[in-house]
């Protein structure tokens, strides 16, 4: 029986992508899940519902998460920071946390440098890998 694992993704600038397809790599070592990514503007209800576990990748903006992953929960306050609004997402679909956030810093301060294509560290790229290897083994062995 195949198991799924749900990755739910935005990007504007890329960074986040290439999170995604870094902690896409780490999972696609684990045989017996089936790993389903979509932008979060395509995933639906039934996406979630489908899944033994989800990622949520996204972006924060003014300590806010991306916009187009906020149909997934009521607003928070921005104050609050993505982290804290994606723990609401996982609190409203009745999800329990199984990591804490992989949160990336990319020190992009000026508006055009907020605006700018993205060129995520490679650290944080092998976390988002070990990530995905982990989620994977853990879906794969029915832990969730």
């Amino acid at each position: 029986m195949s198991r799924r694992l749900l990755v739910v993704w935005w990007t504007m600038t890329g960074g986040t992508r290439q999170l995604v397809d870094a902690f896409r790599e780490g999972a696609a070592v684990q045989e017996g899940v089936e790993l389903v990514v979509r932008r979060a503007d395509e995933a639906q209800p039934s996406d979630l519902l489908a899944a033994d576990a989800v990622l949520f990748a996204t972006p924060e903006n003014l300590a806010s998460k991306a916009a187009r992953t906020r149909r997934w929960s009521a607003p928070a306050p921005t104050a609050e920071g993505a982290a804290r609004q994606i723990d609401r997402i996982a609190t409203g679909w009745r999800m329990k946390p199984v990591a804490e956030p992989l949160i990336v810093i990319t020190h992009a301060q000026t508006p055009q440098a907020i605006l700018a294509p993205k060129q995520i560290d490679p650290a944080s790229l092998g976390r988002a890998r070990e990530l995905g290897a982990a989620m994977a083994a853990a879906v794969s062995m029915g832990i969730w």
